[in-house]
């Protein structure tokens, strides 16, 4: 049953865009996918949610959380076996973990934390909050991106998790990326 949370053995390194909302991870996922000719995996969420608000108004609940890391990870997995190089992860499991700790009042579903833990990536892009905040559906915190990214960067180091701090304008952040994959690469 907890399978379909646990990611599988790939042929790929793996890099993951880490941080706040409104940071620019989707945009430098499908910059750095392009850039590798590579395939990049969307954010789960965004759709899932995307739709519960079109469907019901309303907004993220707990209950949400394990379909959501379930649809992550099936996308991951299937995308992980179209590339012998690198793939872009936009999320994973960990930040689904940091969006249940701020949210639901520091709890996050054992079987999600497992995972979120378990799971493990060559390398994550932290993304700084200085690219200006937009507004859709789904993003609802403007005014705590400080305390979001204090959050993030905090699980990384809790975690032990090997990271870079992005920052700056698209091309700053893609050139800091796209050297650091080139190291993981050996180019």
């Amino acid at each position: 049953m907890e399978e379909k949370y646990k990611q599988k053995t790939a042929n790929c390194i793996k890099v993951v865009l880490f941080g706040p909302e409104s940071t620019g991870k989707t945009t430098l996922s499908r910059q750095l996918a392009r850039y590798y000719n590579s395939v990049w995996v969307p954010e789960y969420a965004r759709e899932y949610l995307q739709n519960k608000w079109n469907n019901e108004r309303k907004t993220c609940e707990p209950k949400d959380l394990l379909p959501i890391a379930e649809g992550q990870m099936r996308l991951e997995n299937e995308l992980s076996k179209k590339t012998d190089t690198v793939l872009i992860c936009d999320t994973d499991l960990l930040e689904t973990k940091v969006y249940s700790e701020a949210y639901y009042l520091g709890s996050c579903d054992p079987i999600l934390e497992k995972y979120a833990l378990e799971n493990t990536y060559d390398l994550y892009f932290l993304t700084y909050i200085d690219t200006p905040w937009e507004a859709d559906d789904l993003r609802d915190k403007p005014y705590e991106r400080q305390r979001m990214f204090d959050a993030f960067e905090s699980t990384l180091k809790d975690n032990k998790r090997p990271y870079v701090l992005l920052k700056g304008n698209k091309n700053e952040r893609l050139e800091t990326a796209v050297h650091h994959i080139n190291r993981l690469l050996k180019l």
